[in-house]
């Protein structure tokens, strides 16, 4: 019974690890969709001349037409920057994703046997280190949203963005910062699992 349970366990986490990588892709595939169409409108909007026309009399300070450039080259350049970041999350994602599901030789030797464990624990510990480099790019990726808000509120003005960015700075800090810890639970090895197995008596 308790090998057949740890089989039913595997394969659950199993499924849980794809499940979650697959809604991390989609995120971060909604993120990019998102940050290139902003692009496409930021560059039409350059080409066509339509700041001005969409600022009107609600701009406090410079109003020439370099200092709108600059300010919309600001924000297209963030969205291209996110954009990037988060089809670099995807990439990463979908390598873990085909990582997970690399089968492992079996073998009957002992040393074979202790080659197949190392085998194992690197092969985890690798695609640990993948899922970590796509999680940070796609938190890069979500601050160059953030970092977006001051940048457009820019073309209003610096007042505008300097409040922007006074309140990002809060934003950031309960976003961020954490005074609660936990204790993570770590899935035991296969030799504890074989030991449980042997102190359970059998029925």
């Amino acid at each position: 019974m308790g090998n057949g349970n740890g089989v039913q366990d595997v394969s659950k986490n199993g499924i849980l690890a794809v499940q979650t990588l697959r809604n991390n892709i989609m995120a971060s595939t909604l993120l990019a969709s998102t940050a290139i169409m902003l692009s496409s409108v930021i560059a039409v909007l350059m080409t066509n001349g339509g700041g001005n026309r969409m600022a009107g009399h609600f701009v406090f300070g410079d109003r020439s037409d370099l200092g709108l450039s600059i300010k919309f080259f600001s924000i297209l350049m963030c969205f291209l920057t996110a954009f990037l970041f988060n089809v670099q999350s995807i990439r990463y994602y979908s390598n873990a994703g085909v990582l997970i599901n690399v089968p492992l030789k079996k073998t009957t030797t002992m040393r074979s046997l202790r080659d197949h464990h190392r085998s194992r624990v690197l092969l985890a510990e690798y695609v640990g280190r993948t899922v970590n480099r796509g999680s940070y790019f796609w938190s890069l990726g979500l601050r160059a949203f953030y970092f977006s808000f001051p940048l457009f509120l820019w073309i209003f003005g610096p007042i505008p963005m300097f409040l922007c960015c006074v309140g990002m700075v809060f934003l950031f800090y309960f976003l961020d910062v954490t005074l609660d810890f936990g204790w993570v639970a770590t899935a035991p090895d296969d030799d504890d699992h074989h030991n449980m197995d042997e102190e359970t008596p059998s029925a």
